[in-house]
């Protein structure tokens, strides 16, 4: 969008409002931003920890996100996505290095909503939203963790009796563990792994998209299926589903890990990011499309196994799918920070040191207890996926497309006559109005699926 915008010089159409040269003073942080949020990383630091939270395994549905759109409107919409998302993140982020360098560095999405909009948005819309988003990312991840432990299960013991909710357990434990890390800038190490593994599987997706695409004798259908109404609405859908895939909703929380000063370090985080999402969310796209047309399955990994026998390598899909529980523990983790966090804020005791017994015991009984709901609520509701769908609409479309946009123009102030303001007021509109008819798909689409929910189901 130009180096004006990403940098923040001053030209005729965009200037930083000026100010009066501020004595930074040093607040005192609560417990919840001292030892969640410690500011403590590099720019690569956030690039590991951005791609984690945005390259996840639901990049696996997009090739059925394709099956709605088509080759031109699928592609055109990843494109746009990709585009959009980078320029919002970007515009949050020098939102957040303009207060840092006023001396008011806001470390949480809510922070900047109070500074921005008012208390009231902070506290009854931005917290409450980014928190459900959060949470539920938490509960997908495990439902599809253990979706994808009950799959090498099937492909190694095909008459087993396990059922769903007995993997969404397992995978509950693992995480019991992980969840206890105590800060974000602690699962660096972690993110690191987890950005190698998402190149991975997806690279293992597209060798079996290809190789199965090029062995089957089928021919491919890429027309769209349904009438028109479930044409229109498939398109909404497919919509929401690669919105929430380029969703993350924790850019300032994120942000909030790097040491000072921060100017410039999460533009170099983005473009680590972006460069990961160039690679993957092509290559699995495209090619799972291309070789299954419009059978491609809610999750490609199912597109793989027919009538229970493997079209690859059984050892290439038990790869693949273990590489995608590994790196769904590492996403689910980044997403319960902001449950951290505010945890922490409300049991710790910010004038103890961090592991004292006064902070260790609430914190672990806290987050463990965050856990266990969490799965509790993905092994009880394996359909969740279509409560996501609308959790999605109404969370990710606001805090990834329209609030940085708006916060932008409210602190910055950018002339109207300037293409800034008006392409911001452009994305600010065309996505509340995308966001309200994607809920309302998403809506529909539970309402049909709703005769088919069994609690503890085993799907």
């Amino acid at each position: 969008m130009g180096t004006t915008v990403m940098h923040g010089e001053e030209d005729a159409n965009y200037r930083v409002p000026k100010q009066e040269p501020l004595h930074v003073q040093k607040e005192d942080l609560d417990a919840g931003a001292l030892f969640v949020l410690k500011s403590k990383g590099s720019w690569m630091h956030c690039g590991y920890h951005l791609t984690t939270s945005i390259v996840a395994p639901p990049l696996l549905s997009l090739p059925y996100a394709l099956t709605f759109l088509g080759w031109v409107g699928g592609i055109s919409c990843l494109i746009i996505g990709a585009l959009v998302t980078f320029y919002s993140y970007n515009l949050l982020s020098l939102v957040l290095e303009h207060h840092a360098h006023l001396g008011h560095r806001q470390l949480r999405f809510r922070d900047m909503a109070n500074h921005i909009l008012g208390p009231r948005w902070g506290r009854y819309y931005v917290g409450p939203i980014q928190f459900t988003v959060c949470f539920g990312a938490v509960v997908a991840s495990t439902l599809l963790g253990g979706q994808c432990m009950k799959a090498i299960y099937l492909l190694s013991n095909p008459n087993g009796t396990m059922k769903l909710y007995e993997f969404v357990l397992i995978f509950g434990c693992l995480m019991l563990i992980l969840a206890q890390i105590p800060s974000f800038h602690s699962l660096r190490h972690i993110n690191l792994v987890s950005l190698l593994l998402c190149l991975a599987y997806s690279a293992c997706a597209t060798a079996s998209s290809v190789h199965i695409g090029n062995s089957s004798k089928e021919l491919k259908d890429y027309s769209l299926n349904g009438d028109t109404q479930d044409r229109v609405f498939g398109i909404f859908n497919a919509i929401a589903i690669i919105a929430t895939t380029y969703g993350n909703g924790i850019i300032p929380e994120i942000q909030a890990t790097i040491a000072e000063p921060v100017k410039g370090k999460m533009f170099k985080g983005l473009c680590v990011c972006y460069a990961v999402v160039a690679v993957t969310f092509f290559s699995v796209a495209i090619s799972g499309y291309w070789a299954f047309g419009n059978r491609a399955e809610g999750l490609i990994l199912s597109n793989f196994v027919s009538n229970g026998k493997p079209l690859v390598p059984k050892w290439f899909v038990l790869m693949t799918n273990i590489f995608t529980i590994l790196q769904l523990s590492a996403v689910a983790v980044v997403y319960l920070q902001p449950t951290n966090e505010a945890l922490e804020r409300t049991f710790a005791d910010p004038k103890s040191k961090e592991f004292s017994a006064r902070n260790v015991i609430p914190r672990f009984v806290s987050r463990s207890l965050s856990v266990i709901i969490a799965t509790t609520i993905a092994a009880m509701l394996p359909f969740f996926g279509d409560i996501n769908s609308l959790i999605g609409a109404f969370g990710f479309m606001p805090l990834d497309f329209i609030l940085p946009v708006v916060f932008f123009n409210l602190t910055f102030k950018p002339s109207k006559k300037s293409y800034i303001f008006w392409l911001n007021t452009s994305i600010a509109v065309v996505f509340s109005a995308l966001g309200v008819i994607a809920a309302i798909a998403a809506v529909r689409q539970i309402s049909l699926d709703a005769k088919t929910y069994r609690l503890f189901a085993n799907v």
